[in-house]
């Protein structure tokens, strides 16, 4: 009935700045009739937005641009892509998703924009975690903990990726974990 794609593509520039590409495509599978009388045909995109940021080193946004190609509502919706060029100097590591919803939430902004938007900075983490792995792993000896550990269930110090993959970092658990078909 209803088709949403969104992507997200990342790029490394030539002047040492990060770019990341994001995309938003909802369709219907059917034909249906819009206020204006018209006919919206099947597989014909009526969101179609794309917001690219460009980010340094340190994750801080220095460039912001949003766009749209199709709008339920035309330029009633088009007209607040302007406003998103002020997420420029926003972290996309620190309180970013907070900020996107305080400055763009409800009427302030567009709410497929800042679907796309709380999603730049995973892929902003993903696009840097090579980077970020051979510079770890050329300060052999360091005492850091990487970044990643317990961000997720697999990467619990108490787990068996954190043992195998990162030994100095695992800690084994005192209590017993729960796993399915405990009572």
């Amino acid at each position: 009935m209803h088709n949403r794609m969104i992507s997200l593509h990342s790029f490394e520039r030539d002047d040492g700045l990060w770019e990341i590409e994001a995309e938003l495509i909802d369709t219907k599978s059917y034909d249906f009739t819009k206020q204006s009388g018209q006919t919206h045909h099947a597989g014909v995109p009526f969101h179609h937005m794309h917001l690219r940021v460009t980010f340094d080193n340190d994750f801080v946004i220095q460039k912001a641009q949003a766009a749209y190609d199709a709008a339920p509502y035309g330029e009633n919706c088009a007209c607040i892509a302007a406003d998103y060029t002020q997420m420029a100097g926003m972290s996309l590591v620190k309180r970013f998703r907070n900020q996107v919803r305080e400055r763009y939430g409800r009427i302030a902004g567009c709410t497929h924009m800042n679907e796309l938007a709380g999603l730049l900075p995973t892929v902003a983490m993903q696009t840097m975690a090579a980077r970020r792995r051979r510079a770890q792993e050329q300060a052999s000896g360091t005492t850091q903990r990487p970044f990643q550990l317990e961000g997720c269930h697999a990467l619990r110090l108490d787990g068996p990726v954190v043992k195998q993959q990162y030994p100095q970092w695992y800690a084994p658990s005192q209590f017993k974990r729960m796993t399915q078909g405990d009572g």
